[in-house]
């Protein structure tokens, strides 16, 4: 059942759990995320299923920030991507990073978020996302200016769907680096600070 767990070589801090590691209810948990779009227990999984009850749910969210909102790939990609670069978080920029091409973002501005400079944008949304988490990220504030221009693009409810995005990759960020997660071998490492 939990295959997918027992030699990809992404151990960090935390071991792999097999099913003889697991009780019954982590067991459910793994088959359900194995199951799932993922197909396996990738990055911050591993680390959640410690906590049975913390795995149901962020695993829900991450479901839902991941392939459930109502935004376009490419946008809630770039918020993943500079979150992921913020925090350097090695595995969740490798996966993000493909994630983001393949919806379409501009290589470009995944290269010159990783350089840590301001991309250009030919998408007035994707300037504005890069606004908003911006300022998140740097003064963990929103300024009104920026704030009114989300607000009228997005309206209320695919705003507070940006920031749950935001909000649980920080979470992945932070799990990921906590407990070193590797990038599996073969993968690219380009974030190296």
């Amino acid at each position: 059942m939990t295959q997918a767990t027992s030699d990809d070589g992404m151990d960090g801090r935390l071991k792999l759990l097999t099913d003889a590691d697991m009780d019954d209810a982590q067991r459910a948990l793994a088959a359900h995320m194995i199951a799932s779009k993922t197909g396996r227990i990738i990055g911050p999984m591993n680390a959640w299923l410690r906590s049975p009850s913390l795995a149901k749910h962020a695993f829900g969210l991450g479901d839902y920030a991941r392939h459930g909102t109502s935004h376009e790939k490419r946008i809630s990609e770039l918020v993943i991507v500079m979150t992921a670069r913020h925090w350097s978080a090695r595995l969740e920029w490798c996966v993000h990073k493909v994630e983001a091409l393949v919806a379409g973002l501009d290589p470009a501005i995944i290269d010159a978020i990783e350089d840590r400079t301001r991309p250009s944008f030919a998408h007035a949304d994707e300037e504005l996302v890069y606004d908003l988490i911006s300022e998140l990220l740097d003064t963990r504030q929103v300024s009104d200016a920026v704030y009114d221009r989300a607000i009228a693009l997005f309206g209320e409810a695919k705003l507070v769907e940006l920031i749950a995005i935001f909000g649980h990759y920080n979470h992945v960020a932070a799990v990921l680096n906590t407990f070193r997660v590797k990038v599996p071998e073969g993968w690219a490492e380009p974030l190296k600070d």
